[in-house]
C-alpha cells in the first residue's frame, strides 16, 4: 500500500514542480549577479566626477527643476529681472497684464506684487519705490514696499 501512494505523489509533480525547483535554482543565481552588478555601479571613490550616473542624474536634475517650475515661479523672476533693468511700473504693468491673459495666474498675483515691492526698496529705496505703487493685485506691492522698508 505504501508503494501505490508513492507513485500517486509522484504523479501529482507535473510541469510546475519541475519549474519550481528550476527557479529555486537559477532564482539565487540571478539575486548574486544582480546585486554585484548593483554594488561595481556604485562610485566608491565619492568623487561625483567619476561616476558613471554623474552625467544622468545631472541631467534628470536640471530637467525635473525645469519641469518643476510653476507658471507662477516662472512669470515673478521674468518681472524681478524687468524691475531691475527698467522701473516697477513695467514689471507691474506687465503683471496685471499676465493675470488678466491668464487669470489661472490671479492667486499667485498678491504674492508676486508682494515680491516686486520688496525688490523694489532694494533697487530704488523706500521713497522711489513707494512712488510706483498702484492698485495691481489689491495693493500688495505697497505692503512688500512697507514689509522690505520696516
Amino acid at each position: 500500500m505504501k508503494h501505490s501512494t508513492t507513485r500517486q505523489t509522484r504523479r501529482g509533480r507535473g510541469p510546475a514542480h519541475r519549474i519550481g525547483r528550476s527557479l529555486a535554482f537559477v532564482l539565487p543565481v540571478v539575486l548574486v549577479l544582480s546585486g554585484t552588478l548593483a554594488v561595481t555601479r556604485v562610485n566608491w571613490s565619492g568623487d561625483p566626477a567619476d561616476s558613471v550616473l554623474a552625467a544622468s542624474e545631472a541631467s534628470s536634475k536640471a530637467s525635473t527643476r525645469a519641469a518643476a517650475r510653476a507658471p507662477h515661479e516662472v512669470l515673478r523672476d521674468r518681472l524681478l529681472t524687468e524691475l531691475q533693468e527698467e522701473d516697477p511700473g513695467v514689471a507691474l504693468t506687465h503683471l496685471q497684464q499676465a493675470v488678466d491673459e491668464r487669470p489661472s495666474l490671479g492667486g499667485h498675483c498678491a504674492s508676486i506684487a508682494r515680491s516686486l515691492g520688496r525688490a523694489a526698496v532694494k533697487v530704488y529705496g523706500p521713497t522711489r519705490a513707494q512712488s510706483y505703487a498702484r492698485p495691481v493685485c489689491d495693493t500688495a506691492f505697497a505692503s512688500g514696499v512697507l514689509a522690505a522698508h520696516s
